[in-house]
């Protein structure tokens, strides 16, 4: 499973903004959009990495 990044906000818009944010800076694309979190009423957004053009194959690099 890839790692998954996710946003909460107070706002819809403010979920977004963030959300979109982070995908141009660290090359993610959108996971789920802006949805209202049952039980805490805050905005929730996930993003995850892109898929690699081909696949990378040994121990991570840093």
């Amino acid at each position: 499973m890839p790692t998954v990044y996710m946003v909460q906000a107070d706002s819809q818009e403010e979920c977004a903004a963030e959300l979109a944010r982070m995908c141009t800076a660290f090359d993610l694309q959108p996971l789920l959009p802006p949805t209202r979190s049952t039980g805490t009423e805050r905005w929730l957004a996930r993003a995850t990495a892109k898929a690699p053009e081909r696949e990378v194959r040994g121990p991570a690099v840093r």
